[in-house]
C-alpha cells in the first residue's frame, strides 16, 4: 500500500532534477501523474521511461493557463479526477546581486523570474480549482529556503520565492476547507538549475556534480549533499489524504543548511 494509492497528481517542470525525482516517487507511492513538462526533449525522454498507463506528458508552459488547463483535462479525462496539483517549475538568479546586474537585467529578469516562481502557481491553481474542490484535493508549491531565509539567491529570486509563500498563505485562506495549499522549503542539491535567458543564466549552474555535490555537502550543517529525491516525502506527505489532512497554509522547511546555500552558489559560481 503507498500512501497515493489511486490518487491523480499534475506536475509541473517533472523532466529533470527534483521534478523527475517527483515523478518517480508519486509512482512509487501509487499515484498517477501528467507532467507539465517545458522542453520537447525532456519530454520524450519522459514518454521513453515511464508507464504511459500512469504517466501523461503534456509538453507546455507553467505559466500559462492553457498549458496547465490542458494538463489538468488531461488527468481528469484519464482518470477522472485530479486529487493533488504539485507546481514545481522555477527559475533562479544564480546568486546576482542587485549591483551585478544591470537595468535591463533587472527589469528582464524580473520579469522572467516571478512570471514562472509566483504567475505559474497562482495560474495553475486557476486552471485546477474547480477540479480540487470537486476532490477535496491539495496544492503545492515548490519553494526553497530562499522563501524563509536570505542568502539563498540574488534580490530577483529571494523575493519571488517570499512572494510564493504569501501566495501559499493566501490561497490556504481562500480555499478553505474544500482544498489544502501547502509548500515545500528544500535547499542544496545538484540539478540542472537554470536560471533566465535574459539575464544569460540559461546553462545549469551546477555542471560539475560532483565538485557540486562536495560544495554543498560542505557547506551543509548535516555534512552531507541531499539528492533530489530525499526531498520528495515532505510533497507525499502534504499530497497524502490520511496523513496530510490536517495540513493548510504550512510551508514545509526541509533545509539541512539555513543560510549556507547562497555562499555554496558563490563558490561554485567563482570556480567556473
Amino acid at each position: 500500500m503507498g500512501w497515493l494509492d489511486n490518487q491523480v497528481a499534475v506536475l509541473t517542470g517533472g523532466g529533470s532534477g527534483l521534478g523527475r525525482a517527483l515523478v518517480d516517487t508519486l509512482l512509487e507511492e501509487g499515484a498517477r501523474v501528467v507532467v507539465l513538462e517545458y522542453s520537447a526533449e525532456k519530454s520524450e525522454q519522459l514518454r521513453s521511461e515511464c508507464d504511459p498507463e500512469r504517466v501523461i506528458v503534456v509538453q507546455g508552459d507553467a505559466s500559462s493557463f492553457d498549458s496547465n488547463k490542458a494538463a489538468v483535462d488531461a488527468a481528469v479525462q484519464a482518470w477522472g479526477k485530479l486529487d493533488t496539483f504539485i507546481a514545481n517549475a522555477g527559475l533562479w538568479d544564480a546568486n546576482r546581486g542587485v549591483e551585478a546586474m544591470t537595468p535591463e537585467q533587472i527589469e528582464a529578469g524580473f520579469d522572467d523570474i516571478f512570471r514562472l516562481n509566483v504567475k505559474a502557481p497562482l495560474i495553475g491553481m486557476k486552471a485546477a480549482v474547480d477540479a480540487l474542490r470537486a476532490s477535496n484535493g491539495s496544492f503545492v508549491v515548490s519553494l526553497s529556503n530562499s522563501a524563509l531565509y536570505p542568502g539563498g539567491g540574488g534580490p530577483l529570486y529571494i523575493a519571488s520565492k517570499h512572494a510564493g509563500m504569501g501566495l501559499v498563505k493566501q490561497l490556504a485562506y481562500e480555499l478553505a476547507p474544500d482544498v489544502r495549499v501547502n509548500g515545500v522549503a528544500p535547499a542544496g542539491m545538484v540539478t540542472d538549475l537554470r536560471g533566465p535567458t535574459s539575464m544569460g543564466l540559461e546553462g545549469a549552474v551546477f555542471a560539475d556534480a560532483e565538485a557540486s555535490a562536495r560544495t554543498v555537502a560542505a557547506k551543509s550543517a548535516l555534512h552531507r549533499c541531499p539528492d533530489p529525491v530525499d526531498y520528495t516525502g515532505a510533497y507525499v506527505l502534504l499530497a497524502s489524504r490520511r496523513y496530510g489532512i490536517t495540513t493548510s497554509g504550512s510551508v514545509l522547511d526541509i533545509a539541512n543548511a539555513k543560510g549556507l546555500i547562497g555562499r555554496v552558489a558563490d563558490d561554485l559560481l567563482a570556480a567556473r
